[in-house]
């Protein structure tokens, strides 16, 4: 899944992709690259980003994902707007990717339900101004299992087909630098929620942290490739179904080592 972020204010490539006739090129070059879908949001969700109106986020996104259907290319739209998932899915995306699972607009899951699109429901428990306020758990995996099991059962409630739902741990979202490795390396216990598992680690802080310089200043965001790289073959290895990146190219690369190390591993026990 490549991102396509056509917003002034993401974290890594905010206005970059601004003007629709950029982000349509950049979409063409993420599927060039690989991509197997393009991934387009028209709001940041970074740490303290301000939301913007439904209709500022209507106007940055359905010109880009119309002019992509129209290219050819599978587009999700990432929203956490029922509005916007039933126009961006009017214009002809194929997939809803919601970083709140349907709780920052109670009538997103019977709008995913009424679309009978695919879904990827995230971990979530607050806005991006708030989120890293809520930090606490028992047993971070565990819990985000938990809260993701509920989710779940919320969407099959309002209707939406269980088949088509993937889960995302929310990388980033409500969680430290220590909380998001601990998920990662945990992430083969999400598989019992009986669920596809989208990954998404491109360019996050936690690893501007962890690759921080010796002066403690954080590694930038356009130079945490390597990080994602690293994370994208771990991922990979550890079942994802999906992983959601800026640079496709690299993490397409990192993908297919994985599997075919995969490969290899269970020809040599056979």
């Amino acid at each position: 899944m490549g991102v396509l972020n056509v917003t002034p204010d993401s974290f890594s490539d905010g206005g970059r992709y601004l003007d629709p006739a950029r982000a349509l090129e950049h979409g063409r070059r993420l599927v060039a690259q690989g991509a197997d879908l393009v991934d387009v949001g028209g709001e940041s969700t970074r740490p303290g980003a301000v939301r913007p109106g439904v209709a500022e986020e209507l106007d940055r996104v359905l010109p880009v994902v119309s002019g992509l259907v129209a290219d050819g290319v599978l587009v999700s739209v990432d929203t956490m707007r029922a509005e916007v998932a039933a126009a961006a899915v009017e214009s002809g995306a194929v997939l809803v990717n919601d970083v709140s699972g349907g709780l920052a607009d109670e009538k997103m899951l019977p709008t995913v339900a009424g679309l009978g699109v695919a879904y990827v429901l995230m971990h979530w428990r607050a806005h991006s101004e708030q989120m890293q306020r809520h930090t606490d758990y028992d047993d971070v995996v565990a819990d985000v299992s938990d809260e993701l099991r509920a989710r779940l059962a919320a969407a099959e409630a309002a209707g939406v087909d269980p088949t088509r739902v993937a889960v995302d741990p929310g990388i980033g979202f409500s969680k430290t630098a220590d909380q998001n490795w601990d998920v990662l390396a945990g992430l083969e216990r999400l598989h019992d929620l009986g669920h596809p598992v989208l990954v998404a680690t491109s360019r996050k802080r936690f690893l501007g942290s962890l690759l921080a310089d010796p002066s403690g200043g954080l590694r930038p965001p356009e130079q945490r490739q390597d990080g994602t790289t690293a994370t994208s073959a771990l991922a990979a290895s550890a079942g994802a179904w999906c992983i959601r990146a800026h640079d496709v190219r690299a993490t397409l690369d990192a993908v297919r080592v994985a599997h075919r190390w995969a490969a290899g591993a269970g020809a040599g026990r056979g």
